[in-house]
């Protein structure tokens, strides 16, 4: 059995078929799914499903790209929500200079909010990050020391992920690494060590290779299992255990 890590199932395109996503994705393997919440509206929502199905587990945060924008009505939300232990995780938040939606110096900013929030919850942390691992790594190493972080959607490097090791965090990869173009990344995940890596679909984003350009969903996380399986030399089910166990004990499922 595997466990989606990462998915967007309560946002505005999967919302109104969630039933059926989780049908589909128990029935291709995927017991749990980790659901992530980026607003009040997809948080509401994400709420309501996991009280309809227990394979359903929220996480939340504003993204660093709508820091700008609803930052601090947001994040207010998601403080109580976590002090309610009705999120298994802060996230996704992080740093974004790719696109750079919000200034960086907020972003920094709200990152630092919700390193402190997840330490008074005793929670952890699901990370975005893209082109800023210098300060993510400088701001985690002040903030948030010894504590567990989860990179979603890995695009980094060898030596990224060799930082992000050294500090104890555990790296979540996407359907990206099934991408025919994706050697770097492959190699990077031929690296992390099998105890340190989760999966994730990211959805409604990234389907894996043999369904680009579909809207991706959780139950086609069994393509990227299957690809690092692989890669690894292992057979899917023992690669399945191993992320199935690293994912509940990060999020501290079934706890």
């Amino acid at each position: 059995m595997l466990i989606d890590s990462h998915a967007h199932i309560s946002n505005e395109v999967l919302y109104g078929v969630a039933d059926q996503l989780i049908a589909r994705a128990k029935q291709s393997g995927v017991e749990a799914i980790v659901n992530i919440c980026t607003d009040q509206l997809s948080a509401n929502r994400g709420l309501k499903i996991a009280h309809e199905h227990s394979c359903v587990y929220n996480v939340g945060a504003t993204t660093p790209h709508d820091v700008e924008a609803l930052g601090e009505l947001d994040f207010v939300f998601f403080e109580k929500l976590a002090r309610e232990k009705k999120l298994v995780a802060i996230g996704e938040t992080g740093l974004d200079y790719y696109y750079e939606h919000s200034p960086k110096n907020l972003q920094k900013a709200y990152l630092s909010r919700y390193f402190a929030l997840a330490i008074e919850c005793n929670l952890p942390v699901v990370i975005h990050c893209r082109e800023a691992f210098e300060d993510l790594f400088a701001i985690a190493d002040d903030e948030y020391r010894d504590k567990p972080l989860l990179l979603h959607c890995f695009t980094g490097g060898k030596q990224e992920a060799k930082l992000a090791l050294d500090r104890g965090w555990k790296i979540s990869f996407s359907g990206i690494v099934t991408f025919k173009k994706s050697e770097s990344l492959r190699e990077a995940a031929l690296y992390v060590p099998l105890d340190s890596i989760l999966i994730e679909t990211d959805s409604p984003y990234l389907a894996p290779q043999s369904k680009r350009g579909q809207t991706n969903e959780p139950g086609f996380l069994i393509e990227t299992a299957e690809r690092l399986a692989e890669l690894k030399g292992i057979s899917l089910e023992a690669f399945a255990t191993a992320t199935t166990q690293n994912t509940k004990g990060f999020f501290s499922l079934g706890n």
